[in-house]
């Protein structure tokens, strides 16, 4: 890890490879390399992303000692009032793109991603947030990303993220949005 940061490891909990792999590429350009810990740990079901990813970084702070961050990620269509939202990864996971494309259709496709990182420096808790404009496509498109990225078209862009390569998503997503801000917070802490 660079040197430039008063923090001997800089951990990422997680189950999922591909928000790693998303993650370590935004610290990798900074020069700052992260550590993986692969965890699932059980998310409380509420109506705010800012609060399940707070309660899931408390819950775990009784499990791993030092320093570490975590993150949730929503999707919000407009037509469906931000639906999923703080519930897309169970949407994801029962009725997918194919339902989502459903939903909306004939309905307006403005949506946004939103992303909050939670800190835990080892007595308080910062949070980090990312939104990423766009919308949905028609279809399902390209073989890359995960969950909503073959169904979202970036605000500017004419590509899914699933049509993106990862160095083009890392630069360009909520995730990248809100972990800049963190590594911001991480520079002026030196």
């Amino acid at each position: 890890m660079s040197d430039a940061f008063a923090i001997d490891r800089l951990r990422f909990v997680t189950s999922n490879q591909h928000k790693f792999m998303e993650i370590k590429e935004v610290f990798r350009r900074e020069g700052i390399a992260i550590e993986w810990i692969k965890k699932k740990y059980e998310e409380i079901q509420a109506d705010n992303t800012e609060y399940i990813s707070l309660d899931s970084a408390r819950k775990l702070s009784s499990e791993i000692k030092g320093r570490f961050f975590l993150e949730d990620t929503g999707l919000y269509i407009d037509s469906l009032k931000g639906f999923p939202g703080p519930y897309s990864s169970y949407v994801a996971g029962t009725i997918g793109n194919e339902g989502i494309l459903r939903l909306i259709e004939g309905l307006d496709r403005s949506c946004h991603f939103l992303t909050v990182i939670t800190y835990f420096d080892g007595g308080s808790y910062l949070q980090f947030s990312g939104i990423l404009k766009g919308h949905i496509s028609i279809e399902i498109r390209g073989n890359g990303g995960f969950g909503y990225d073959p169904v979202f078209i970036p605000e500017g862009h004419k590509l899914t993220l699933a049509e993106m390569d990862i160095g083009m998503k890392s630069s360009i997503s909520h995730r990248s949005i809100a972990t800049q801000k963190f590594i911001s917070h991480l520079r002026a802490g030196r």
